[in-house]
């Protein structure tokens, strides 16, 4: 038998298989070949339609049906992440009133933030672990406010998983830690923050139905069986964002460990059972996929906006022929890159920095000393000096980083990127080779009992290899402190 797992992303819809019995991938792919466009009707906004969700999630399916020769009838369960944050608006007939607010759509920052100041720190960090900030809390409140002949005929909200499930069961449901992404989840209480809606004068009925995140979610409708490919009846076992189910792709599923992610965007998750946080501004905290009110496991995200979109600048403006040399260049030169220091923080405002968009800045460029091999370390030194200086945050909010688990991607393939944080935070960083589609399918076939059968299949199936931190961590020391001497002096002027 076979599992299959989505993830809903906002560039494109991606699909695995996988076998039950060994947790081995049998076929990945993704829809559409380019990517999926976003609408955006005003600067700072960021739409898509569902309805495009829904209609590559039954493209995909059935390529991979098609490509893998697998029977349908051999699927036994389906597994769905998805882009975090999303507000999906619903009528009584399941049909969404307007377009998608993703989680990239700023226009509903000011909202989150009045609501903090009314609200106060104290019951934002008690109840929520969270400021409302964006998220779909305050979507929806814009919708209220902005769009009432929608709000008005509004059924249901939903997160973008949550919408998928519908279509491919007619149920309306959503999840624990599909709530947390909303900043719609009371951790003190364990209930839907009905408090926080009530104050932003929307109707708390307004929310789904909530299903335990591994169980038996709904099952497929005929409509959904007809109109993917799969077989009516077959269960829906298992929801959840995309940074939490990247954690889980990587067996990052106890407190102490940590998933990162060196995409266009930095990510650091780090799983912590504490309930407390002081940093409710810079890191955000969600309910992880194995949190229960007994034995609670919060994730602590860190995004660093300006990761690998730096690097892929660097690329495609130095007249670079690869990434693979690229690094090899970068490893030819001294760690602290003669000097010379890069801010990678251009790709927009930085919640770690308070918000404050600094943009990228190249320092101290010496005519005679400086090469592409120097740009090329500073720049991969400048990108994980800024995931030291996001960690700082997570390590002083009483979350332990005991092992660190990465995807084997551009950044994380490179040695001087790896070792330096390696060095920095003395620890070893596990590189996985695994995406969030087969994670996700994994996971529909999982017990929230067998997560020790389940991280040796990732083991076995996955792990490539390590990075150990430099015996002599006394030049990374250094170059750490004088770019954090740089930036320190930017965020003071």
């Amino acid at each position: 038998m076979y599992s299959i797992g989505y993830d809903i992303g906002s560039s494109s819809v991606k699909a695995a298989l996988v076998e039950v019995d060994t947790g081995k991938k049998i076929a990945v792919t993704h829809e559409p070949e380019g990517e999926m466009g976003m609408i955006s009707p005003k600067i700072s906004w960021a739409e898509q339609d569902p309805e495009v969700w829904w209609e590559l999630v039954c493209l995909v399916t059935k390529k991979l049906l098609k490509q893998t020769g697998v029977d349908s009838a051999k699927v036994s369960g389906i597994g769905i992440a998805y882009q975090m944050h999303g507000l999906v608006v619903v009528d009584r007939k399941g049909i969404p009133l307007r377009n998608a607010i993703i989680w990239c759509d700023s226009r509903a920052v000011g909202i989150g933030n009045d609501a903090f100041k009314v609200l106060g720190a104290k019951k934002c960090g008690q109840h929520l672990l969270n400021s409302p900030a964006n998220f779909t809390a305050s979507k929806l409140k814009w919708v209220h406010d902005n769009e009432p002949d929608i709000y008005d005929n509004i059924h249901k909200y939903m997160l973008p998983g949550d919408y998928i499930a519908f279509k491919f069961s007619g149920d309306l449901t959503t999840t624990v830690n599909g709530l947390s992404e909303g900043t719609l989840w009371d951790y003190k209480n364990n209930a839907p923050a009905n408090w926080l809606l009530s104050f932003y004068n929307l109707d708390p009925e307004m929310t789904p139905t909530l299903v335990d995140n591994f169980s038996t979610q709904a099952k497929l409708s005929k409509q959904g069986a007809k109109s993917s490919g799969l077989k009516s009846g077959t269960p829906i076992t298992y929801r959840a964002g995309d940074q939490p189910n990247n954690a889980l792709s990587l067996n990052v599923m106890k407190p102490g460990e940590v998933a990162a992610t060196g995409g266009t965007s930095g990510v650091v998750y780090a799983l912590t059972d504490s309930m407390q946080t002081k940093e409710l501004e810079r890191i955000n905290h969600f309910a992880h996929v194995n949190h229960t009110a007994n034995a609670p496991v919060v994730g602590k995200l860190l995004c660093i906006n300006g990761a690998g979109i730096q690097y892929r600048w660097m690329k495609n403006n130095t007249g670079a022929e690869s990434y693979k040399h690229m690094n090899q260049l970068a490893d030819a030169t001294p760690i602290g890159a003669n000097g010379l220091c890069v801010m990678p923080f251009g790709n927009g405002s930085e919640r770690m920095l308070g918000n404050k968009n600094i943009e990228a800045k190249i320092l101290n460029i010496n005519l005679n000393k400086h090469s592409q091999g120097s740009i090329y370390r500073a720049t991969l030194e400048g990108i994980a000096f800024s995931f030291i200086y996001g960690m700082k945050f997570i390590k002083s909010d009483n979350t332990p980083l005991n092992v660190i688990r990465a995807g084997n991607d551009n950044l994380f393939r490179s040695e001087v990127f790896s070792n330096t944080i390696a060095s920095l935070i003395g620890q070893e960083i596990e590189i996985y080779n695994t995406t969030g589609a087969i994670g996700a399918a994994r996971a529909a076939s999982l017990c929230h009992d067998d997560l020790i059968a389940f991280g040796e299949r990732t083991s076995n199936n996955d792990y490539i290899s390590s990075y150990t931190p430099q015996k002599n961590t006394d030049a990374y020391i250094e170059a750490y402190e004088k770019w954090e001497k740089e930036l320190n002096t930017i965020m003071n002027n």
